[in-house]
């Protein structure tokens, strides 16, 4: 058994003030919007994509995520990169529709538009404690939520600067999970996997040069990347990578949680060594839907010299 978190959020009577009355009726808008059927729920989803990519903030977005694929696959054509763009774009406005339907949706409406491959490997290691590799997908809320029906476990998370969001979304992701532990707590991590659960670990954005090494990703040969990975397999060395990723099923028939085999790192000792390889292992699930992973964040924002060329530049 999982043990309780006292530190998470709970109700707060301040939630009531009038100072978030504008924030409870775009989460009462959101949840109407939800009983929609999910065909209606999948074109406004685009449409909401469509609208983003107009606005100012979108643009920004825009333009980093086609600086990252650019990085990532200087193989790609210019046409090749924008039809990913576009395609990724409209993934993140159905991201919202999708983290509303991890948060509110029922289990049987879950399930009913859901399917998980390669369960097995998740319960066949339930004793041992499983790094649950889930890279950071548009989809990846709904992916947690389809994966906890079935196999519950401890969530990774970032606490939300809004203390009425962040109530919010730990009550949404612990309908179907054990508890939720903040990303920075590397201890709770490593006592959670010692008791052999099941932790979600997102080890493939730029967290900073703090406890990080350099380590290629895709074409890129020097992405900053946490040495969380080499901390929690060197405290729980029994416990195995088990990577998956959450995916829209292109025809609209809903979504495909794909489970892969464990990944061996027991021939590995050093935080660089270790960190190449989870680097290879995220590459390997984001291949499996390229349109529809998180690009819009700077993944290569920290550079090894600290007065190095700004990737993201003009």
């Amino acid at each position: 058994m999982a043990e309780t978190n006292n530190k998470l959020p709970s109700f707060q009577l301040d939630f009531l003030k009038p100072k978030y009355w504008g924030l409870w009726l775009a989460i009462g808008l959101w949840r109407l919007l939800l009983w929609l059927p999910y065909p209606c729920l999948l074109k406004i989803g685009k449409r909401l994509g469509w609208l983003f990519a107009r606005l100012n903030v979108g643009k920004r977005r825009a333009k980093i995520a086609r600086r990252n694929l650019t990085l990532c696959f200087p193989q790609y054509s210019s046409e090749e990169i924008e039809r990913i763009l576009q395609a990724n774009l409209e993934a993140t406005g159905m991201a919202i529709i999708e983290t509303g339907m991890a948060w509110f949706w029922s289990d049987e409406r879950i399930k009913k538009w859901s399917k998980v491959e390669g369960l097995e490997y998740l319960k066949e290691n339930d004793q041992k404690g499983v790094i649950f590799v889930g890279v950071h997908f548009l989809t990846l809320e709904l992916g947690a939520r389809i994966i906890g029906l079935h196999h519950p476990g401890v969530g990774v998370y970032r606490p939300n600067d809004n203390p009425l969001m962040d109530w919010l979304q730990t009550k949404g992701r612990l309908r179907s999970n054990k508890d939720m532990l903040d990303r920075k707590d590397l201890r709770g991590m490593m006592k959670a996997l010692r008791r052999g659960e099941t932790i979600w670990y997102a080890p493939d954005h730029d967290y900073g040069r703090k406890n990080a090494v350099f380590v290629p990703f895709f074409a890129v040969p020097d992405a900053c990347t946490t040495t969380g990975s080499y901390y929690l397999l060197k405290a729980s060395p029994q416990s195995q990578v088990v990577p998956f990723a959450p995916l829209r099923n292109g025809d609209g028939s809903g979504y495909t949680v794909k489970i892969s085999p464990p990944v061996d790192f027991t021939d590995l000792s050093s935080e660089q060594a270790i960190a190449e390889r989870m680097n290879q292992v995220v590459e390997k699930e984001i291949l499996k839907g390229v349109e529809q992973y998180m690009w819009l964040h700077r993944r290569f924002k920290t550079r090894p010299d600290e007065n190095g060329r700004d990737l993201y530049a003009d």
